[in-house]
């Protein structure tokens, strides 16, 4: 995995820490290890693409990264119910290589909201999209690439993770690659540097390839000063996160 062991947590106890927060430091690390399965997989050259649906694509790299994710958070966690997008075969034998089993120190430093501190497993569910914007993915537009891991508390969103393994890519040779978000009610969101929107700017994400009349009407009804097309949920939510733009308006 790409980090500094200093982000790592590999002997501190784990006792005292509340369920959610470990999740999260958790999936932080396991996020970074699907970046990069995505990205050597990329390198390679044989994406394997095969067409789930009319305009929904998986790749190697959606199955891979999937495999790696649940795998990995299972093996930790195998009480907490975990549902991946994608449907593979769950007698898949999951080579060694793509568990991560490492804990994100820079997680765990952080409190745990009151609310939050004594849950079980069974109030707990992972969702997991192992490659969000797999369409882009495919066509070389790889700063729209995300994985994206979410967790639910009684059937609430409460927390989670966008990973963005290409972030900075178009930055030069020596630039940093991939950024990792990740967030919980009540805490806060890390991760990201907020940038202040230009002054009477009201610049809108929406959805680059499954546009429609009612999602052009809705962008139309927010009168715009420009329209951000982006392919991928997480993109888009990392665009509105570093208030580039407002909330996206999609299918």
């Amino acid at each position: 995995m790409d980090q500094t062991t200093d982000s790592l947590c590999k002997t501190q106890s784990l006792e005292n820490v509340p369920l959610i927060m470990q999740i999260l430091a958790a999936s932080f690390c396991v996020s970074e290890k699907a970046a990069n399965v995505i990205r050597n997989i990329m390198k390679t050259g044989n994406l394997g693409i095969v067409e789930k649906a009319k305009n929904d694509l998986q790749t190697e790299a959606d199955r891979a990264a999937q495999r790696c994710i649940v795998a990995s958070l299972h093996r930790q966690f195998p009480k907490v119910p975990i549902f991946g997008e994608e449907s593979l075969d769950p007698q898949d034998v999951i080579p060694e290589e793509l568990i991560e089993t490492e804990m994100s120190a820079d997680v765990l430093k952080h409190p745990c909201p009151t609310g939050f501190q004594n849950l079980k497993d069974d109030d707990i569910v992972i969702w997991v999209d192992p490659l969000d914007g797999t369409a882009e993915y495919t066509q070389g537009l790889l700063d729209h690439v995300t994985v994206l891991i979410g967790v639910a508390v009684n059937g609430v969103a409460t927390g989670g993770i966008i990973n963005q393994p290409y972030h900075n890519y178009q930055a030069g040779p020596d630039a940093k690659l991939g950024r990792c978000i990740w967030g919980l009610v009540g805490l806060g969101s890390f991760g990201f540097e907020r940038q202040k929107p230009p002054e009477g700017e009201n610049i809108i994400t929406t959805t680059r390839s499954h546009s429609n009349r009612a999602v052009t009407e809705a962008v139309e009804a927010c009168q715009p000063s420009s329209v951000l097309r982006v392919g991928g949920a997480g993109h888009k939510q990392a665009s509105s996160d570093t208030v580039r733009a407002k909330p996206s308006l999609s299918r």
